[in-house]
């Protein structure tokens, strides 16, 4: 359960990273973003997922 948080924190800190360093420039990433189709932001987050994943598995094996 530590391990979770752990991860849940880094992921945070990960997160809003690019806010606190570029703001105007997430905004504008943000708002190109909102413009998107949902199948290509599905298609995105897939591929996220993905990677994610084959990172963990690389790293546990």
């Amino acid at each position: 359960m530590k391990l979770l948080i752990l991860l849940i924190g880094m992921v945070l800190i990960f997160e809003g990273l690019p806010y606190v360093a570029a703001p105007e420039s997430m905004q504008a990433w943000l708002k190109k973003i909102s413009e998107m189709a949902p199948g290509q932001l599905r298609v995105m987050g897939l591929i996220a997922m993905a990677s994610g994943l084959l990172l963990c598995w690389i790293i546990q094996g």
